[in-house]
C-alpha cells in the first residue's frame, strides 16, 4: 500500500470511530474531531507536493529526450512564418529534403490567423548529416482572385557542425500583387 492510500484509510478509520462514538452517546474531547481534518489537510499538501515533483520530472525528461533525439550537431529545424497574407491564404505546406518528403502539414484557420499575427510554426525538427542538401517547400492555398495556388521554393543548405535553422517565409509582393515564397537560413 502506498503512503497516500494509507493516509486515506487512516482518515476513514478515525472519522468512522468518531462517528460511532458520537452515535453511542459517548462524550468526546474537543480535540478529537480536528485530527481527521488535519489528516486530510496533510494528505492534500502531500498530494500537491507530489504533483509538483511529477511536473518537474516530466519537464526534465522532455528536455533530455529532445537532447538525445536531436543532438545539436545534427539538428535541423524548419519554421513557417507569414507576413500580411493579403494575396495568399495558406492551406498546407509540404517539405522535402533531398527529394524525400519529410513533412506535410495542413493548417487550420486559427493557425493561419496566428501566423498572420506574427507567430512562427515549427514545421519540422530532425537530424541531418553534414554536407550539402536541397530543401524544397511546396505551398498550397488560395491565391489572388480566389484561385487555387501551388508554388514551390528551394534552397541548397550546407549542413555543418551545429544546429541549422531554416525559415519558410510567405509575404506579399505589392508591386506584382502576388505572394512571394522565400526560403532562408537563420544565422
Amino acid at each position: 500500500m502506498n503512503r497516500l492510500t494509507m493516509n486515506i484509510c487512516m482518515t476513514a478509520i478515525l472519522l468512522g470511530g468518531a462517528l460511532a462514538a458520537r452515535a453511542a452517546g459517548a462524550s468526546e474531547p474537543a480535540a478529537a474531531v480536528p485530527a481527521p481534518v488535519a489528516a486530510v489537510a496533510s494528505v492534500d499538501t502531500g498530494m500537491q507536493a507530489l504533483k509538483d515533483e511529477v511536473l518537474d520530472l516530466n519537464r526534465e525528461l522532455f528536455m533530455l529526450e529532445e537532447e538525445l533525439l536531436f543532438p545539436a550537431n545534427t539538428q535541423v529545424a524548419v519554421f513557417v512564418s507569414m507576413d500580411v497574407g493579403e494575396f495568399f491564404a495558406l492551406d498546407s505546406v509540404q517539405l522535402k529534403i533531398d527529394d524525400k518528403p519529410i513533412s506535410n502539414y495542413l493548417y487550420t484557420e486559427r493557425e493561419v490567423q496566428a501566423l498572420l499575427r506574427g507567430g512562427v510554426h515549427r514545421l519540422y525538427l530532425g537530424n541531418l548529416k553534414t554536407g550539402e542538401h536541397e530543401l524544397t517547400a511546396v505551398f498550397t492555398g488560395q491565391g489572388p482572385h480566389a484561385r487555387d495556388y501551388r508554388r514551390g521554393a528551394t534552397l541548397k543548405v550546407e549542413k555543418g557542425v551545429g544546429a541549422k535553422f531554416v525559415e519558410l517565409r510567405i509575404s506579399d509582393r505589392q508591386s506584382a500583387q502576388q505572394p512571394e515564397f522565400m526560403v532562408r537560413e537563420w544565422e
